[in-house]
């Protein structure tokens, strides 16, 4: 019998089957669950857009909620690692009042009499005492939830109350304030934002990335034999993800500093005043950057690395996990450490916008941030997340925040409308998983 081969579709382009938006997606590998929260978040807008008379999409209102939803969407990205291993963290949001207010008196009442107010060190200090100190509180939780057993959502519950009233404690529930000036820039503002220059550059920059990586993705998978995407889909993906990034610096751009910011920046500067007044667009916000960042950082470890891996796969079977050798407690503990360092760059970025610390600070954003990751994809179930996802999700929950504030609805019934959307992701999610199976 003569000796026959079978060609291998494995290193020639793709094969696709359906209808025309079949075909379509399964060439371009867009996530669907993606694609319809971005269709939903459209909705969202075009809405307020219209119930507002045109006050929602305005360059001022944009630029605001990229910059309100900075600090939960650095949360959220931790969250996805922690609901895919089927725990949950309600503690968030404590974590980042208590750290916040430890980190202000120590730049605030600690290090003046040290070293002086506004010392160069002084936000180096405060913002490494604050991460140090909410890693220490993560990996405590994770102890206790991965070696003495203790379920997740106790353990956090009790952290919620327990951070919560250390936040009042500590200082006797007193707002402490102001803040270094330098630290003040991770909040946001006129003065902690980059420019257009920058942003035009920062713009360029992440362009010049997303092609690379679509570059480096199909040299990846021509090497190891992966089929690849038709050349279309690939200019596709490139052209659509450098518009969207131009489109948004251009809109961020498109935001003025206020006139008496303006004025007093002109004095500062020595720029005479014109009759029509000076147009100083902000451009990007420092904490849109640290947040941009962050994502990317988190995106990279939870598919590039082995540890994503073990998160990943100790969501999908833990007992399959154990046996294949993954020491699964300590990864658990070091998902909670992680998600308690988010939790104090996430204080930072709001105790700098605030220029102040309260007791109060971070309340409900425990469940601003489970709502991003779930509104995101993330499933409950576990062994199922995106970080792309989850910080799509926090700019779901501040879209809706931001446009129920525009349209005056009093604020237990944004509460009532947020709920009814956590509840309404959770059985998309059901449904979803349903219908995979």
């Amino acid at each position: 019998m003569a000796n026959t081969t079978i060609a291998t579709p494995s290193s020639s382009v793709r094969q696709t089957q359906g209808n025309a938006l079949q075909r379509f997606l399964q060439a371009t590998e867009i996530d669907t669950r993606l694609l319809g929260m971005i269709a939903a978040l459209m909705c969202i807008w075009l809405g307020f857009q219209f119930f507002t008379d045109g006050l929602f999409l305005t360059p001022r209102n944009l630029w605001n909620l990229t910059v309100q939803a900075a600090s939960v969407s650095v949360m959220a990205t931790g969250m996805v690692l922690v609901i895919v291993t089927r725990n949950i963290d309600l503690s968030v949001g404590s974590i980042l009042g208590f750290v916040g207010m430890i980190m202000a008196i120590t730049q605030a009442k600690i290090l003046p009499p040290l070293i002086g107010f506004d010392n160069p060190a002084t936000w180096i200090i405060a913002l490494t005492v604050g991460i140090a100190l909410g890693t220490a509180i993560g990996a405590f939780q994770g102890i206790i939830i991965a070696f003495l057993n203790v379920p997740a959502f106790i353990v956090t519950l009790g952290g919620l109350l327990i951070w919560r009233a250390a936040a009042f404690l500590v200082i006797s529930g007193a707002t402490v304030a102001p803040m270094d000036s330098t630290f003040r820039l991770m909040g946001g503002g006129a003065e902690g934002s980059i420019g257009a220059t920058a942003s035009w550059v920062v713009g360029v920059i992440a362009c010049v990335i997303i092609v690379a990586s679509i570059i480096n993705s199909r040299k990846q998978r021509k090497r190891f034999g992966f089929p690849l995407r038709p050349m279309w889909a690939e200019y596709f993906l490139s052209t659509v993800g450098c518009v969207m990034v131009l489109a948004a610096v251009w809109v961020l751009n498109s935001y003025y500093m206020p006139v008496n910011l303006a004025k007093k920046y002109a004095e500062a500067n020595n720029i005479p005043w014109p009759d029509g007044g000076l147009q100083i667009p902000l451009g990007i916000a420092i904490p849109v950057l640290m947040a941009v960042g962050i994502a990317i950082a988190m995106s990279f470890l939870t598919t590039r690395t082995r540890f994503g891996r073990y998160v990943f796969a100790i969501g999908g079977n833990p007992e399959a996990a154990e046996l294949a050798g993954i020491k699964t407690r300590w990864v658990t503990v070091r998902i909670f450490a992680l998600m308690g360092a988010l939790c104090a760059i996430a204080a930072a970025i709001s105790t700098a916008r605030l220029n102040a610390a309260t007791n109060a600070q971070g309340t409900l954003d425990e469940l601003y941030t489970i709502a991003a990751a779930v509104i995101g994809g993330t499933s409950l179930a576990g062994g199922m997340g995106t970080i792309s996802g989850a910080v799509l999700g926090a700019i779901v929950m501040q879209s809706l925040q931001s446009g129920m504030v525009l349209l005056r609805i009093d604020t237990p019934l944004q509460s009532i409308v947020i709920g009814i959307v956590l509840v309404m992701a959770v059985w998309l999610d059901t449904v979803y998983r349903g219908r995979a199976k």
